[in-house]
């Protein structure tokens, strides 16, 4: 089969693999879809530590289930489509009990500790079935947009972790595409109000179809006003801060109103995540300051659930299609800003 293999940083092959062997308890999964995400950008210009190489990458997938272990736990049968939480939790520490699979003290994520999505088969660890980490999807929806559900999923936990209300005012920071994608899941949820802010212009263009209503230069415009006069005074309910610096995480505590929350979505560099914030902001205001990390499979059932129903506009997040081989022009067209989600279509059995 026709896989992308992650060796170190710079050197990320096509590379012709076996088709891989289901082990007991394990699926089969014939991939043709895979999305590639900032964190694949990452490792192949500065590496990650967490990747066991020589190793499939990908792990934003989908599939048509091709053979099922009699042992596989839960009920599957084959040309079934699905995807998963990709991060596989233990299910035995603190937080896999307490429900935060999420936050599990041992996640061994697809395409870091076991082969990815990046290729035409993968199979599916039998931890994975067992912590109900795969996900059943209606055959009606398509593969491109299927393979959104992992980084949507991941917007839902944010989004939830809100507590939005209907009619209620968020701001977010940063217009790439999990930023697009925290705003679509936002109104989704019940949002009233939508502001992004973004310096990168092409970013704010991509943004003007997703229905915001207001788009913000923070360069050129200033969003604190902006967001004082269009909220009368009192500023936004949430602010989800999607973007990979520190300013706008310092900066949104004095966007929100009292009692509002503000969601570090984004992380920052090892070496570079110190903040210097305002607490008198956080404490005279009793603001709601936490973090969101990846999703759990309850988030990525939530998910599928709205791609299924049509809720968000994934035609226009999966900005762009290509072959599988094609994973350098994928990078070159993120790198540029040109691609919101580029997703690769391995080839077809």
């Amino acid at each position: 089969m026709q896989a992308i293999v992650y060796y170190a940083p710079g050197d990320i092959r096509v590379e012709d693999l076996p088709k891989p062997e289901m082990k007991e308890g394990e699926l089969l999964v014939h991939v043709d879809a895979c999305a590639v995400c900032g964190t694949d950008l990452k490792s192949k210009h500065h590496g990650n530590p967490r990747i066991k190489a020589p190793l499939v990458m990908g792990h934003e997938f989908t599939g048509i289930i091709e053979a099922v272990s009699p042992s596989a736990k839960g009920n599957w049968k084959v040309g079934e489509r699905v995807v998963m939480a990709t991060s596989i939790s233990c299910g035995e520490c603190f937080y896999c009990h307490a429900g935060y699979r999420n936050l599990c003290s041992q996640l061994a994520p697809m395409g870091f500790s076991y082969p990815g999505g990046m290729a035409e088969y993968v199979t599916i660890p039998a931890l994975a079935l067992q912590g109900g980490h795969v996900v059943k999807v209606p055959p009606a929806v398509e593969p491109q947009f299927a393979a959104l559900a992992e980084p949507t999923s991941c917007a839902v936990n944010a989004v939830s972790q809100c507590n939005i209300k209907q009619g209620d005012s968020v701001l977010i920071m940063g217009a790439g595409p999990m930023g697009l994608l925290n705003a679509v899941v936002a109104k989704a949820f019940g949002a009233g109000k939508l502001f992004i802010s973004e310096l990168n212009e092409l970013r704010r263009n991509q943004a003007e179809q997703f229905g915001i209503d207001f788009l913000i230069d923070p360069a050129k415009e200033d969003l604190a006003e902006i967001i004082k006069y269009e909220t009368g005074g009192v500023k936004v309910d949430v602010v989800i801060v999607a973007a990979p610096a520190a300013k706008p995480q310092e900066d949104a505590l004095s966007l929100v109103r009292k009692q509002g929350t503000v969601v570090l979505f984004a992380s920052l560099p090892v070496g570079k995540s110190n903040l210097t914030i305002d607490s008198r902001l956080l404490h005279y205001g009793e603001l709601h300051l936490i973090g969101s990390s990846d999703s759990t499979p309850e988030h990525v059932k939530k998910a599928v659930e709205l791609i299924a129903n049509k809720k968000i506009p994934v035609e226009k997040i999966a900005s762009h299609l290509l072959p599988l081989d094609q994973i350098e022009k994928a990078f070159e067209l993120m790198q540029s800003g040109e691609a919101l989600r580029v997703v690769l279509i391995p080839p077809k059995a």
